[in-house]
């Protein structure tokens, strides 16, 4: 039998591109999987886009959840577990992709692991490599929309409303008021809910001069941090 090869597919661009170069680099010699770890507070045309790459990539995606914890929502998590984010990442995270990878990896062997990251992020796999899995392959691609462009993958919507990635709608690791900001002026209803929530468990998402506040305490006009590339993949550090 061939060996497994597992590529984590994040609906993002990266993981897209990385899922068909695996496949036509390894696809041969090695039984290659790709796997997505569903979480429900991702924008809705992910699931198109993820629909459009299995076409792309003559295959199917694979759903692996975490099943000890019955749901896929962010939401219940934070709710459950009454806590939202810390420095050392999210339980969100924690149970819905790492535990949901864990899972998956004890139900079948895993050779090789494969991350959509790109040229510029070579550092956040070797970070993997050392704290996660050393079985993982280097794969690098840069020009990713470039590719999917030319494939005739349409990528995530949420891409064209100024997010640098496809995760969910209001990551609670960003603490940017830029990045709030702009989940506030995209999505006002999700920026309402994270408040609400994040004021009820008493998570201080943003920060604001160097303090941490409130979602509702941030003003609308409020600057800083930048977007930077808030992943949230089955590396990140989390509680």
């Amino acid at each position: 039998m061939k060996k497994n090869i597992a590529v984590w597919f994040s609906c993002g661009v990266a993981s897209a591109v990385a899922a068909k170069r695996t496949i036509e680099k390894h696809g041969e010699e090695f039984n290659v999987m790709v796997i997505n770890n569903p979480v429900d507070e991702e924008h809705e045309d992910n699931q198109r886009f993820l629909k459009d790459v299995e076409k792309w990539i003559d295959r199917p995606i694979i759903k692996a959840v975490n099943s000890d914890i019955g749901t896929t929502s962010c939401v219940d998590v934070w709710d459950k577990r009454r806590f939202m984010s810390g420095p050392h990442g999210a339980p969100c995270t924690l149970l819905l992709k790492k535990a949901a990878r864990y899972e998956f990896e004890r139900n079948h062997d895993i050779y090789a692991h494969v991350l959509g990251f790109t040229v510029e992020e070579s550092d956040r796999h070797d970070r993997f490599t050392k704290g996660e899995r050393a079985n993982t392959l280097p794969i690098f691609k840069g020009r990713c929309f470039d590719i999917t462009k030319d494939a005739g993958v349409k990528v995530p919507y949420i891409y064209k409303l100024g997010f640098p990635n496809a995760n969910c709608i209001g990551c609670v690791k960003a603490t940017s008021p830029d990045y709030w900001n702009l989940v506030r002026k995209q999505f006002p209803d999700e920026f309402t809910a994270r408040a609400e929530q994040s004021r009820d468990i008493g998570a201080r998402l943003v920060r604001v001069d160097g303090k941490r506040i409130f979602l509702d305490e941030l003003h609308s006009r409020a600057t800083g941090g930048g977007i930077r590339n808030w992943d949230c993949g089955i590396f990140c550090d989390s509680y």
